[in-house]
């Protein structure tokens, strides 16, 4: 008894200053920003409105298309870094930890690098690459006879918001391609040697032993893009402003917060509405994760066990 009180102290002990960072700088900013979106501003005083910020958000036209629109370009730009970030980033890992690929660890530096530098950098770096004035885009496609694929990618309704897709993909792709890289090094040198044994060439070994193996470090990339994409605001902010132009074409869910919060040149800010905004976010992103935690990774628990 004394043995286990005593082991019951020292967990506590360790886990109590983490818990109260989180619970300060997370958890208590939660419970004000819900708060928060329950009241509205008059005057200078906060009255309670229920629903009332919620209605005006799903219900009033101005709002609600500006949200259904935010939305479907945020789910977009997942879909994009799902399609092409995470798979590129599963295809890099294959390749540098497999055995006799030379120079893994300048390689590793190269693809990483861009998601050490600054967001107001990579659009930068990004808007000067692209310009139709300045850039170097429009003579390199011209240098391989393709100067008719040539536009302003950026200043186009069509083309912009896959275009800022790209760029993130870009930037983040050495993230799941230091997780997967990771995980495949953990793969036991036995079940490797088993496989090769039985006669298993470099695609089936890695499609039938090793992939396989790594579904977890998948599904979690997966999630952390998701929870990262539904997040997302810097990249977007910096290149094309908080209306995400052009005409609201790269408008996502992180944008729409900002404007809605502290207001613009076109609408005035509301800071209860904005935490209304704020809180569609969060549990969009708290419904992905518990679709994750109770049905994804326990089915992969499962399967392991």
């Amino acid at each position: 008894m004394v043995i286990a009180n005593r082991r019951f102290w020292i967990i506590s002990s360790l886990l109590a200053p983490g818990l109260l960072v989180y619970t300060l700088f997370m958890i208590w900013p939660l419970i004000g920003t819900l708060q928060t979106s329950f009241f509205q501003t008059v005057g200078r005083d906060q009255i309670f409105a229920g629903l009332e910020n919620y209605r005006k958000l799903f219900f009033e036209p101005h709002f609600s298309g500006q949200l259904l629109n935010a939305l479907a370009n945020n789910f977009y730009f997942f879909v994009i870094h799902m399609l092409v970030q995470n798979p590129v980033g599963i295809a890099l890992a294959a390749v540098l930890s497999s055995a006799g690929v030379r120079f893994k660890g300048f390689f590793r530096s190269v693809f990483f690098l861009p998601t050490m530098l600054s967001v107001v950098v990579v659009g930068f770096i990004w808007q000067l690459i692209l310009s139709p004035l300045w850039g170097v885009t429009a003579g390199l496609l011209a240098s391989i006879g393709l100067s008719s694929l040539f536009m302003p990618y950026l200043g186009l309704e069509s083309t912009a918001l896959t275009t800022l897709s790209l760029m993130s993909v870009w930037q983040n792709i050495g993230i799941p391609m230091m997780l997967i890289y990771a995980a495949l090094l953990s793969i036991p040198d036995e079940i490797i040697d088993a496989a090769r044994i039985d006669g298993a060439n470099g695609w089936q070994l890695f499609w039938g032993t090793k992939l396989p193996l790594i579904m977890p470090t998948i599904a979690l990339t997966a999630i952390l893009t998701f929870i990262g994409n539904f997040n997302a605001f810097d990249l977007i902010f910096a290149t094309q402003g908080a209306l995400g132009l052009p005409n609201f074409s790269t408008d996502i869910l992180g944008t729409f917060m900002f404007r809605t919060f502290f207001g613009n040149n076109l609408q005035q800010g509301d800071l209860n509405l904005g935490a209304a905004v704020a809180m569609v976010m969060f549990f969009i992103i708290l419904v992905g994760v518990s679709i994750y935690l109770f049905v994804v990774q326990r089915r992969i628990t499962s399967y392991q066990l």
